[in-house]
């Protein structure tokens, strides 16, 4: 068989298994299978397949036609320009999260950031690399967790510190920003979502459990002893959350409270202020 014919195969086997972005997820594996760039596909796409690279590609193309996510299968993600190395202990980043990681390098410049619920560490890692933070803390309840972003601090020469904590239970200290992208996801809701979604990545990483809110109010309520004053907390939020985490925040005596939108058009991050009480 030609490169072409290997890599048509491959489109047709994930397009038949329902698979999204069939065309895209074939090419993915198969370059990096054959170590092909598109252009030099295109001029050598005639010639016959190696027999050890067509043997590779077909595993491959099993996991993705079993609806594992692409990410997982090449353990590869990019985050704000930034690689990063993913596995099913964490999420995988989301080009919406890269909306929090812009708005907090505005102002992140020799502050202290605490990034909860830190998974792959994208948004500290980010914040650590790309900003002039004084000190970045990376915290997850999972272990997994904090040894992926371990490994992502690491490809990424950030200098961070990882706490294993569930929420503010471990963490010493205050910070200028506390930002979160927590479990968010109703419990009720997580059997409806894409297989990708619902039968690989970390369901502790998703479900906010009756109404979605749970972390939110913890995180919301407990920050307070952990933010300087004039801190900064910011979390992102599911699409019909912002009005509902907007007046958590107002309630536990947050001030400035913004709502910020992503790409879609969509409520997407909630970012906030706290005084220290007289």
């Amino acid at each position: 068989m030609t490169l072409r014919d290997v890599l048509k195969r491959g489109e047709t086997e994930l397009s038949e298994a329902g698979v999204p972005e069939a065309e895209l997820n074939a090419w993915y594996l198969f370059s990096r299978c054959f170590s092909l760039e598109r252009s030099r596909y295109f001029l050598h796409q005639e010639e016959p397949a190696g027999e050890k690279e067509c043997a590779e590609y077909r595993e491959l193309l099993a996991l993705r036609r079993t609806r594992m996510p692409l990410e997982y299968i090449i353990h590869e993600t990019e985050f704000m320009g930034l690689p990063f190395y993913v596995d099913e202990r964490v999420l995988i980043p989301r080009q919406d999260t890269e909306i929090l990681a812009e708005e907090l390098l505005k102002v992140c410049e020799g502050r202290d950031v605490l990034d909860l619920c830190t998974g792959s560490g994208c948004i500290g890692i980010s914040l650590a690399v790309l900003g002039s933070c004084r000190s970045v803390a990376l915290s997850d309840i999972s272990t997994g967790a904090l040894e992926a972003a371990g490994r992502n601090a690491e490809r990424n020469g950030a200098v961070v510190s990882l706490v294993h904590s569930d929420l503010f239970e471990n963490i010493r200290g205050r910070f200028d920003i506390i930002v979160s992208n927590p479990p968010y996801i109703p419990s009720g809701q997580i059997e409806f979502l894409m297989p990708e979604v619902r039968d690989y990545e970390p369901r502790t990483a998703l479900d906010g459990e009756e109404d979605g809110l749970a972390f939110y109010r913890r995180i919301i309520k407990e920050s307070r002893d952990f933010l300087r004053e004039n801190g900064v907390l910011a979390l992102e939020i599911g699409s019909d959350q912002g009005q509902a985490v907007s007046s958590l925040m107002e309630r536990a005596g947050f001030f400035g409270i913004e709502i910020k939108k992503d790409l879609a058009g969509l409520d997407r991050i909630v970012l906030a202020g706290m005084k220290e009480e007289k």
